[in-house]
């Protein structure tokens, strides 16, 4: 049997450790509701300040507008395919044109381009309190520039108008304010620019100066590099549709006119700009034909008068038998030598071109190219040095000249232009061997002739050299009809699918998603406020907790509703409101202790609580009353010697009481009071001691008690905070009654472990918990579990006073 106990309360010390370890330490989903009700006045604060922070926002961020457009790319040369000479420019329509379209219309050298045709050397703003709105085309004035240097880019210059041909220029540049009065139509002279101000539309500056707050108009000059930086960075062009050969082309802006207009410009002159380069390049080999015609021309009137002198001289006649085989044969030789050396005229041409030019235009040198022997070897050397150009060109918006990336395609270009220097020298020895050869046979031919008549063989020489200059010329004067026609012939097929309109809506900021996400900043923030609330909340809210927390080992006595009426001085009220809820609470807590103790004869009840101010004194003044009531004699011992409070609540003396009689000064019947209730009578703590420890553990304690037993019924005991001293736990453990107070929403969740260690260390079995200061208007979590055993268990709410019959009616409608 022994073992059987020693193995049962070794069980429930395993229990209680456990409790302690896990205390707190599961998810409430009953207080998260609870301390969500709670936080409701922040939450609809949060939520209210993230709307107004999203009107807000709205209201003072500037709308970014999206133009678009769908472009179909596809080129073609109809008199070149007309002439045979498809090639003349290479393909349009390979596989890598949509590629290589993309990456032009991104590129910084093209948008410079496209910016340089649209009026943004100056751009309008007016300037608000927190937005400066970019007016564009929209501007009431517009300002002509010289600039004298790049200084000015980017500040701020003022327009103030005095009239509609006057007004005030202010800016301020490397530290120094400028100020100047201009007239409209004048130039006005500044170190940095001259400029020269027309004002457009005065009607428009009336009405914006007439306004209730008054916006400031300016300018700012453009560098044009800043200013493609800028625009790249808003720049968006993607392949829709490999297949259907479609691009897509969009651009942001603040300014809805300036976006509409930007995308307008790509598309108009990509549909140029192709067509533009190919006539260049047809310009140029014109050019260079032409060059050559004047001086074969030359030529071939030099060898005509000749001809036609020396017929004169020698009265020779054409009709003589000077064309025959060899005749017709030095003449293929010599048409072979002409050709070699119109080659060679082209090769040396492109090498004095690499040499001597620091900018290669690439798309001439492959149309000089075009139908000579060498085209094939030497134009792949022409296109990759075509790209690394470019490629530099490109990387000079992004890096400075002397950068790393830099260095290094000047490298690959220097390397690339002695491979082509190579191959132009290379190709010119083979020429010139060629030359050798044919020349060679061709003498060999001549001395056939030297058995002819001298007249004859001079006549057929010069002969010879005019077919030759003549075949010639023929030859250039048809290459130069086949460009001129190409050059007219080339024409661009780029369909514009979709044009760029001017948008109505911004595309950022959103609304939609501005509300939503305003509002999910002010959900987290409302969950975080409640997280931190649960996690740092530790607080007694209901007898439910208690139970939880001591697995519902401790007795629950019942529980005291909170008083909504200021408490008398004396702390006592089941005497002046007896059918309230308090006095019925109590009548409920009178009732609980005979579960706990039923037997006949005298009974002490002993209080004490973890702290002051969890309401011990008002449940022992009550209680005590609630008892008196039922026609038992009743008497208070005040214990707290530290901090007594017994003698305020009667309106008593203090001068004599328990410290007294522990020291054996008076007697017993000397120190007790009577109150105003009949059976109630109370024993103050008396002046406050050194030692009220030893006091209350001495003999002479125990001696007191069992004398008050003669005369009383029931012995309420008002003892010390245990869980500050320790003064009132013999007490405790000695008594009938021993009663453990917790005040709602005032004791904290680890004053339970107060009641586990007076239960199971100090094995106080009888220990019941009383539960003070409920709100039960309040329907909160785990309220109903408290009522259960308080004044509502068998009572309902019939019971109540005129004081608080309205606020039980509201909580019963509740319910």
């Amino acid at each position: 049997m022994l073992k059987e106990d020693i193995s049962k309360t070794n069980d429930n010390f395993e229990r209680y450790k456990e409790r302690i370890s896990n205390f707190s330490g599961e998810f409430e989903l009953g207080l998260f509701i609870f301390i969500s009700r709670k936080s409701l006045i922040w939450i609809i604060l949060f939520f209210g300040l993230a709307f107004v922070g999203a009107k807000l926002y709205l209201r003072y961020t500037a709308p970014i507008y999206e133009a678009s457009s769908v472009i179909q790319v596809q080129t073609s040369n109809q008199a070149n395919k007309l002439l045979n000479v498809e090639n003349l420019y290479g393909s349009s329509e390979n596989t890598n044109g949509l590629a290589e379209a993309v990456e032009l219309l991104r590129s910084k050298v093209f948008l410079k381009r496209v910016l340089s045709k649209l009026p943004l050397e100056v751009s309008y703003y007016s300037e608000g309190t927190l937005l400066n709105n970019e007016l564009y085309t929209g501007s009431p004035f517009n300002v002509e520039i010289k600039r004298k240097d790049n200084s000015i880019a980017g500040i701020k210059v003022y327009v103030d108008f005095n009239s509609n041909n006057s007004g005030v220029i202010n800016f301020v540049s490397d530290g120094k304010n400028y100020s100047e009065d201009y007239t409209s139509n004048k130039w006005l002279k500044f170190p940095q620019f001259d400029l020269k101000i027309n004002i457009t539309n005065y009607q428009k500056i009336q009405k914006q100066q007439g306004a209730v707050k008054e916006n400031a108009f300016y300018f700012t000059v453009n560098d044009t590099n800043s200013l493609v930086n800028t625009c790249y960075s808003n720049l968006t062009v993607k392949l829709l549709n490999e297949e259907a050969k479609t691009i897509a082309i969009s651009f942001k802006d603040f300014n809805p006119q300036k976006a509409a207009d930007i995308v307008t410009a790509i598309t108009e002159e990509y549909t140029s700009f192709d067509i533009e380069r190919k006539g260049e390049s047809s310009k140029s080999v014109i050019d260079f034909i032409d060059m050559q015609l004047n001086a074969v021309y030359e030529q071939l009137k030099t060898s005509e008068n000749s001809i036609q002198d020396f017929k004169k001289t020698n009265n020779v006649s054409e009709d003589n038998e000077l064309k025959n085989t060899n005749t017709n044969r030095l003449n293929g030789l010599e048409d072979q030598i002409i050709a070699l050396e119109l080659e060679e005229n082209v090769l040396k041409k492109i090498g004095d071109n690499i040499n001597n030019s620091k900018s290669i235009d690439t798309y001439t040198l492959l149309a000089m190219l075009a139908g000579t022997e060498s085209e094939a070897n030497i134009s792949k050397s022409v296109t990759e040095l075509h790209r690394l150009l470019v490629q530099k060109e490109e990387m000079l918006y992004q890096v400075t000249p002397n950068s790393e990336a830099i260095i290094a395609i000047d490298f690959s270009i220097d390397i690339q232009k002695k491979l082509l220097k190579e191959s132009i020298k290379s190709v010119l020895s083979n020429i010139g061997l060629r030359k050798n050869e044919l020349q060679k046979k061709a003498n060999e031919f001549a001395g056939s002739f030297q058995k002819l008549p001298v007249n004859e063989v001079e006549y057929a020489r010069l002969q010879r050299l005019f077919n030759i200059n003549e075949k010639y010329y023929t030859l250039l004067l048809e290459k130069r009809t086949e460009f001129s026609i190409s050059k007219a012939g080339f024409v661009s097929q780029n369909v514009v699918l979709e044009k760029a309109d001017i948008p109505v809506a911004p595309v950022s900021p959103s609304s939609k998603i501005t509300y939503i996400s305003y509002l999910l900043i002010a959900f987290l923030l409302s969950l975080l406020l409640i997280l931190f609330r649960y996690l740092s909340h530790n607080e007694i809210n209901s007898l439910n907790e208690i139970s939880k927390y001591t697995h519902a080992s401790i007795s629950i006595l019942g529980i005291v509703p909170k008083c909504k009426q200021d408490i008398p001085v004396s702390q006592l009220l089941v005497d002046k409101s007896p059918k309230s809820l308090i006095a019925e609470a109590f009548r409920s807590i009178r009732t609980n202790l005979q579960f706990i103790s039923n037997a006949p004869g005298p009974k002490t009840i002993a209080l004490t609580s973890t702290i002051s101010g969890e309401g011990k004194t008002f449940v022992a003044i009550n209680l005590a009353g609630i008892i008196a009531f039922s026609g038992k004699k009743v008497v208070i011992i005040d214990l707290d010697m530290r901090k007594p409070k017994i003698h305020i609540g009667f309106n008593a003396e203090n001068t004599k009481g328990m410290s007294t009689l522990l020291i054996g000064k008076g007697e017993i019947e000397e120190s007790i009071q009577h109150s105003s209730l009949e059976n109630l009578d109370f024993i103050t703590a008396g002046p406050i001691p050194p030692n009220p420890s030893e006091l209350i553990i001495s003999d002479k304690m125990d001696q007191i008690i069992d004398h008050l037993k003669t005369i009383y019924d029931i012995i309420i005991i008002d003892n010390p905070p245990v869980g500050l001293v320790s003064d009132g736990i013999s007490m405790i453990q000695k008594a009938d009654y021993p009663i453990y107070i917790f005040r709602a929403e005032y004791s904290k969740r680890n004053f339970i472990q107060n009641v586990d260690r007076l239960f199971n260390e100090a094995n106080i079995k009888r220990l019941s918990v009383v539960l003070n200061g409920v709100d039960i208007e309040r329907k909160s979590y785990g309220y109903n579990y408290g009522y259960g055993y308080g004044y509502g268990y068998g009572y309902g709410y019939g019971y109540y006073d005129e004081g608080t019959k309205s606020s039980v009616k509201k909580s019963f409608l509740k319910k």
